[in-house]
């Protein structure tokens, strides 16, 4: 049967920029392998598979693959499948709307902001606030597999750490923007140091603080072989990941506090994360992700 899909760059409001995503609209009656070979066919960091929700009062039930395996949850497939489904639904209306999809995370509650003439925006709750994994990390051995100096691991009172809001990652923190810059990832390297979290291969989000662009708090990237990805150009699971980190690190106040992070720069790719974290009695209460997306192409699958 032929299955409609489009592609969608995430987390910029420009084409050719961003991550890219394939969202499949007829995801439904597609076994586990065949989701997984299309996904590897299309060859994008992630490929989503829209599907009726067993809840009548979801919007959807997304099936997020990446091309090594099944993701429970991830930011931007949530971003831009949320922008594609109202797309679709409402064409070039300008409306504001807030629709919950199903994904194996659980539901995630999301607003989108349509405006002609403009990229759409989409932002939604973090399904679960991120948590800290205590476990021993080899510091060399990390510093090794990003090839930099030790010495260039770490900033303030930022050390590498592992946090999770659905999908782990090892977090690690480096100097300034140019030793960024200056990562040449080994994945082997890497999979000798890592540890596993909740079964799965820890993923590497390198972040430091400021950016190439003054509108950024964070410049980040990530690198993901676990999960078939070379590096990724916006990672929205890594900044819900973060976010538990920049409250426990930077000791954040009560309120609400903006971030934006750049990611991408590196790859030719640049992407703007919009996160929100909202503190109350030191502890997050409520945290988003948010950001821009605009379709590139649309066609059929013949499957």
């Amino acid at each position: 049967m032929a299955r409609s899909y489009s592609v969608y760059d995430v987390f910029t409001d420009r084409k050719l920029a961003g991550n890219p995503l394939a969202v499949v609209f007829d995801g439904d009656n597609l076994s586990d392998e065949a989701m997984q070979a299309i996904t590897r066919e299309i060859n994008l960091s992630e490929t989503v598979f829209v599907q009726p929700s067993t809840n009548p009062a979801y919007a959807a039930k997304l099936r997020i693959f990446t091309p090594g395996r099944e993701l429970p949850f991830a930011g931007h497939p949530t971003v831009g499948t949320a922008i594609a489904l109202a797309e679709r639904a409402h064409g070039e209306a300008a409306l504001d709307l807030v629709t919950v999809l199903e994904e194996n995370v659980g539901p995630v509650r999301c607003a989108v902001r349509l405006r002609e003439g403009e990229a759409s925006f989409a932002e939604f709750d973090l399904p679960r606030k991120s948590q800290q994994a205590i476990m021993p990390l080899d510091k060399l051995g990390i510093a090794d597999a990003l090839s930099l100096k030790i010495t260039e691991i770490g900033f303030e009172n930022h050390v590498p750490s592992v946090w999770s809001a659905g999908v782990p990652f090892l977090l690690i923190p480096v100097h300034d923007v140019g030793a960024a810059q200056r990562v040449e990832f080994d994945p082997q390297l890497w999979e000798k140091i890592v540890p596993f979290v909740d079964g799965a291969l820890a993923s590497a989000y390198v972040y430091c603080r400021g950016g190439v662009n003054h509108v950024a708090k964070f410049h980040a990237r990530m690198f993901a072989s676990g999960m078939g990805i070379v590096e990724d150009p916006a990672t929205g699971a890594a900044a819900a990941a973060l976010s538990g980190a920049i409250r426990h690190f930077d000791r954040l106040t009560d309120g609400h506090h903006p971030i934006m992070i750049e990611q991408g720069l590196e790859m030719g790719r640049p992407s703007f994360i919009h996160l929100h974290i909202d503190v109350d009695g030191g502890a997050i209460s409520n945290a988003r992700i948010g950001g821009q997306a605009v379709r590139l192409a649309s066609g059929t699958l013949d499957l």
